[in-house]
């Protein structure tokens, strides 16, 4: 389910999603469709988002993870929260042939910053994009 909430000059949207892993990208491109991004912009932040997501699921004890698009000015923000306390593992380098655990590390290739937060239950794991970048 999409929430909707232009901010002044920003746009908020919070999704509360099913397992179902089409819906954070469809929900990003419309958010970023209505805040006048350009679809080849968003590209990265979809495949971003989408690892964000499934670690949640996996591994954030959350049957629905709460995704957070936040867009102010030219910066395009998301944060995926899940239930799980533990911050994320990061690995500096991922075995390359391994079947897990090159997630984060493609995040923080695909995005300009990255990072966790801690929540009262949980955690939430965020990146960002500039628009002019």
């Amino acid at each position: 389910m999409i929430h909707f909430a232009p901010h002044g000059g920003s746009f908020v949207f919070s999704l509360e999603l099913p397992p179902d892993w089409s819906v954070p990208r469809e929900e990003l491109r419309e958010a970023t469709s209505r805040a006048g991004w350009k679809p080849d912009l968003v590209a990265d932040a979809e495949v971003a988002l989408l690892e964000l997501f499934v670690n949640a699921w996996r591994h954030g004890g959350s049957a629905a993870p709460l995704v957070v698009v936040l867009i102010i000015g030219s910066v395009l923000r998301v944060s995926v929260s899940d239930q799980n306390p533990l911050f994320p593992a990061q690995r500096d380098d991922p075995d390359p042939y391994a079947v897990s655990g090159r997630g984060l590390h493609l995040v923080r290739s695909l995005t300009h910053r990255f990072g966790t937060e801690p929540r009262k239950a949980g955690k939430s794991v965020w990146f960002e994009l500039d628009a002019a970048a």
